[in-house]
């Protein structure tokens, strides 16, 4: 059984959805595991991770228009300390997740045709976001 970790940084440029396949695949590649599972965690309570398709940018777009409905920016809320874009960013990130699971095959990641990880930013701001890939197999 073999254990990899891996931290890399994701600087964003504000609210969107930044790919890091390639971060992840590459992680993968380099530990030498062919069969197990690959845990991608992001350390952070205003942004996200999600699998989502890499084919149609439109996809992406109607997910940020999606989120914008549901978490706007307001001053109903009581959590405002960074300003009006913090406490939705929280709220995004706690209906999203922080963490991915994607199994691992022939020493590569099992995605679908079509899935691609994103970080999705939920902060109108960049920020230097910490991402933690642990892969676990043989």
């Amino acid at each position: 059984m073999t254990v990899v970790s891996k931290t890399f940084h994701v600087r964003t440029k504000g609210r969107g959805l930044y790919d890091i396949t390639d971060e992840v695949r590459d992680a993968v590649g380099a530990s030498g595991v062919s069969a197990g599972i690959c845990s991608v965690f992001l350390a952070h309570t205003s942004a996200s991770l999600v699998t989502q398709e890499n084919a149609d940018p439109a996809v992406l777009r109607d997910l940020e228009r999606w989120i914008d409905e549901i978490a706007p920016e307001s001053d109903v809320y009581e959590h405002d300390a960074e300003g009006p874009d913090d406490m939705p960013s929280h709220i995004r990130a706690s209906i999203t997740k922080t963490s991915e699971t994607v199994p691992i095959a022939g020493k590569k990641l099992a995605l679908g045709t079509w899935q691609a990880i994103y970080v999705w930013e939920h902060r109108s701001h960049g920020h230097d976001r910490r991402v933690l890939v642990t892969i676990i197999g043989e």
